[in-house]
């Protein structure tokens, strides 16, 4: 199996945009009248749900999206008969004057996709089966059988890329991670490595031919994998010198919350990077809800960044980064969380902590429902939630009753002081000079506050931080480039203590307004609040940089994504996960009410990963991530996986969501609710 050892040895940046927006300039593609790359603006694109056939439903729907601020419409086409058919939609569209570019969806079939590319503006592939049938099987290939494999790819897909280049069709290669080639698997593993390989070998191909016109992307349902591979990607692309552009998004992100704050991880991470072209948030809800979610990850960077690229305090932070020659503290390609000690409960060693600022709302004990606690008076007890607050920031407020016992609480140093029982109580130092400068300090944690105006004072020959936590301060309205910034200082000056991040989410979010969109694909304030809060922390989780995350005006909303947003990054476990394909015109079931019904029997099964498929295309492979799956298999008919491993097959959706729960009490797996 190939290794990253080339690269990880000097891990040449992939990206300028580590303390401010830098984007990558790639080479412009066209794509109907809209094109993309170069200077070009972040392009927003989803997919049609309906039968391809049905030609007034696909119309009409498409046309939904383009009002929803769609600018792409990808609309699947599994045989030569949909293909054929996507020039009366494409006719009948231009006719009621959309003009929007169409995008054809390919898996299994170059004859399908040969007569697309002559009727769309792009077709889509995917590598791991436009030529290949996946059986999961691991063959040994010698580099002789291997190129002989390539040599048959070579054959099989080139007239595809001749067709595109005489017509003047863009194609994207779009690689999913769970849906690598039985070839690719066997010499490059499940890696990010092996889905960038598994991208240019295609891409190697289009280039013999001269053909230019390529879009790239690297989705999986894993926002870690999916970050890693497009840095990879584009690292390869870099030392090639040709950029392609990118598309970005997170695959079977699943519905509601979830599916927000996943494709909010790795799209954010990756914008904020400077990378990325357009944009495809999948949500297995209506189409129509995707782009409005889309427009407002990229609006979070793009219309807030000038004001704060502009800025003589940003200026000066990014100057001194270059000053100190700041490299990077982790691996991008591959997930490590930092090496940092463990201080009290807080560190490496263990799980990354919430702690509450509840200083508005805390002389009473009803009013620590809202941070996971809530309190019975007939029992004189707290009943513990999901969202649990491990640490809540009182400053001076002292309450007269008692707190939960396991809860830790936090005091501003001053009043700290004054406490005769210290045990469970820490003082928060609110600088690194009130830190130096105050005798009495905790033998057992002290929180201090870093920002960028004082992280200089920092000495760790002259003073001893070993019993400290930082909590990294930003006063910029994208927090994540300060965030890096005050980490990548910290790694510099070899100091190893937790890290914590402060969360301040604005009451207003005027970067964003949808009020032009119909009003049912609006985004509510507890929608954008969750959104926020997720493109703020992504790179910092994602890349394992955080051991801690400290809310400012805690809730129960601002607690559920922060917890969520933990979840989804893989790093701590709370609640039930779902991966669910968004649906389009292969689904061969409701989606939507389909994983509705598995949640109602399943959410109580905390760290169980599900995943809910239409088709066998988005089946085993795209649910690379899940413990168990459910896939749609035929009309009316299911099978079951446990891993990417079937374990039975045609099973009658009416009885389905009994089977899986049988499944999972076979394997131990299950407790009642």
């Amino acid at each position: 199996m190939k290794s990253l050892n080339k690269l990880t040895e000097r891990i040449t940046p992939y990206s300028n945009a580590h303390f401010t927006w830098d984007r990558i300039p790639a080479h412009e593609v066209k794509i109907g009248h809209l094109p993309i790359g170069g200077t070009q603006p972040i392009r927003i694109q989803s997919m049609t749900t309906t039968n391809t056939m049905d030609t007034h439903a696909t119309v009409e729907q498409t046309i939904r999206l383009v009002k929803a601020g769609c600018e792409y419409v990808r609309i699947t086409a599994p045989s030569r008969k949909e293909a054929e058919n996507l020039a009366e939609i494409k006719k009948q569209l231009r006719a009621r004057g959309y003009d929007v570019p169409l995008i054809a969806d390919i898996h299994y079939t170059p004859n399908a996709a040969e007569i697309a590319a002559r009727i769309v503006e792009k077709v889509r592939v995917n590598p791991g089966n436009y030529v290949d049938k996946k059986r999961f099987k691991t063959i040994e290939y010698d580099d002789f059988s291997y190129q002989a494999e390539i040599d048959r790819i070579y054959k099989r897909f080139s007239p595809l890329v001749k067709i595109c280049k005489e017509y003047g069709t863009a194609m994207r290669i779009g690689t999913n991670h769970g849906s690598l080639s039985d070839r690719i698997m066997s010499r490059y593993g499940d890696t990010p490595l092996g889905m960038v390989e598994s991208a240019m070998e295609f891409v190697r191909i289009c280039e013999s031919h001269g053909f230019h016109n390529l879009v790239l992307s690297m989705k999986a349902s894993n926002p870690q994998i999916m970050v890693q591979a497009y840095r990879l990607l584009v690292q390869y692309m870099m030392d090639n010198g040709r950029i392609y552009p990118l598309h970005l998004g997170v695959t079977e992100a699943g519905e509601g919350e979830d599916g927000r704050i996943k494709s909010a991880l790795g799209i954010g991470t990756l914008l904020m990077e400077g990378l990325g072209d357009t944009v495809r948030v999948s949500l297995t809800e209506e189409p129509e809800h995707e782009s409005p979610v889309a427009h407002f990850i990229v609006d979070h960077y793009l219309k807030q960044i000038n004001t704060v690229k502009n800025q003589e305090a940003h200026q000066q932070m990014v100057q001194k980064a270059h000053e100190h020659n700041l490299s990077l503290p982790f691996n991008p390609y591959a997930f490590n969380r930092q090496a940092t000690k463990t201080v009290l409960n807080t560190g490496l060693e263990e799980v990354p902590r919430v702690i509450s600022d509840i200083r508005h709302n805390c002389m009473t004990a009803g009013s620590l429902k809202g941070v996971g606690y809530d309190y019975n008076a007939l029992l004189d007890k707290y009943n513990f939630s999901d969202i649990a607050s491990d640490f809540v920031y009182l400053g001076d407020r002292i309450p007269a009753y008692e707190l939960p016992g396991g809860l830790k609480v936090i005091y501003n140093a001053s009043t700290w002081q004054l406490l005769k029982n210290k045990e469970r109580y820490y003082p928060y130092f609110a600088s690194i000079n009130a830190f130096l400068n105050t005798p009495q300090k905790s033998k057992v944690l002290n929180i201090v506050e870093v920002g960028r105006e004082d992280i200089d004072l920092i000495n760790p020959k002259a003073t001893d931080f070993q019993t400290v936590v930082f909590l990294l301060r930003a006063h910029d309205a994208i927090p994540t480039y300060e965030w890096r910034y005050l980490r990548y200082r910290l790694a510099a000056a070899g100091l190893t203590q937790p890290v914590w991040a402060k969360q301040v989410v604005p009451h207003a979010f005027d970067y964003y307004n949808d009020s032009h969109l119909p009003e049912y694909v609006q985004i509510d304030h507890a929608a954008k609040t969750q959104l926020n809060m997720s493109l703020n922390g992504s790179t910092m989780l994602v890349d394992g940089l955080l051991d801690g995350i400290w809310i400012e005006q805690a809730d129960a909303l601002k607690l559920r994504a922060v917890f969520g947003t933990l979840q989804l990054s893989r790093l701590r476990i709370t609640k039930t996960e779902y991966i669910s394909c968004p649906s389009c015109g292969r689904t061969l079931f409701d989606l939507q009410e389909t994983t509705a019904r598995i949640r109602a029997r399943t959410e109580h099964l905390k760290g169980v990963k599900i995943g809910i498929m239409g088709c066998i295309v988005n089946g085993p492979g795209e649910m690379a991530d899940a413990d168990y799956g459910y896939v749609g298999t035929g009309v009316g008919k299911i099978s079951l996986y446990r891993g990417q491993q079937v374990v039975k097959k045609g099973v009658k959706t009416v009885h389905a969501v009994n089977e899986l729960i049988e499944l999972i009490k076979s394997d131990g797996k299950w407790v009642d609710p």
